[in-house]
């Protein structure tokens, strides 16, 4: 009888062991789950934040960020900028002659674009005028150690007045070419503004939808000094009419000027 009872005594105990070990399990388990879910709301909570933080950031500093970067009539400067990580999805070499020799990303452009400056660079040669690139498509890394050389070689004001900061920079759209003339020295330079080369593009861009985007007398609505190497495509039509006008993009889209 005895060691029937103790059997006996021996299985409940066994039976009452295990449903603890599956309950205290199962509370582990919650325990685990809840904590897991506590810290993915906690790192989703601060992912927010630092968003926010940085619409605040952008918002305080007056810029904003593009929302059609693919337009080729998109307005690209200190106060509106690219959206991180942008990169033109049709970016082609353009047939016509660079200052340099290698096929390298500054030879690109968007296709559009590209076609209207071989027809510019065609039309240039029967006038005459034998145009040659300079730098055309940046990316965002490209663009930043630029800018980091001239700051750290003139300091960040001056360096603004001629080089975009980081994601505002109108090559990064691929829509943008710098060009020069014969005289290569002057390739970015401002002894390019008195060749004849200059002013042809001055009466004959706009027919191939590029504009002058700096103008000369408008650095406080641009941002950037004159730079009559720098063209812009925006498409014939545009182009003629803010031509026409003598305006800058930022006069014509009714956008905020630009103050350094």
């Amino acid at each position: 009888m005895k060691k029937a009872m103790i059997v006996i005594i021996g299985i409940i105990s066994l039976v009452v062991g295990q449903a603890c070990d599956q309950q205290q399990s199962t509370t582990d388990q919650d325990s685990s789950m809840l904590s897991s879910h506590t810290e993915q709301a906690e790192g989703s909570k601060e992912a927010e934040a630092s968003a926010e933080q940085d619409s605040e950031s952008n918002e305080e500093q007056g810029i904003e960020v593009v929302t059609d970067p693919q337009s080729v009539e998109v307005l690209v400067n200190e106060e509106y900028e690219l959206m991180e990580g942008y990169e033109p999805d049709d970016l082609v070499y353009p047939d016509i002659p660079f200052i340099f020799e290698d096929k390298v990303e500054k030879r690109l452009m968007r296709e559009e674009a590209a076609e209207a400056i071989e027809q510019l660079f065609a039309a240039a040669k029967e006038d005459g005028m034998n145009l040659l690139g300079v730098s055309a498509y940046r990316s965002y890394e490209t663009q930043k150690n630029l800018f980091d050389y001239y700051v750290a070689q003139d300091g960040e004001e001056l360096a603004r007045t001629y080089s975009a900061v980081p994601g505002t920079s109108e090559h990064q759209t691929g829509l943008a070419i710098d060009v020069v003339g014969e005289d290569v020295s002057c390739a970015a330079e401002d002894c390019f503004a008195d060749t004849v080369e200059a002013k042809w593009l001055e009466d004959n861009a706009a027919d191939y939808g590029f504009i002058i985007r700096y103008l000369e007398g408008k650095e406080d609505l641009t941002g950037y000094k004159y730079e009559p190497w720098h063209l812009r495509y925006v498409g014939v039509e545009m182009a003629k009419e803010i031509t026409d006008l003598g305006v800058t993009l930022e006069e014509y889209m009714n956008a905020v000027p630009v103050s350094n």
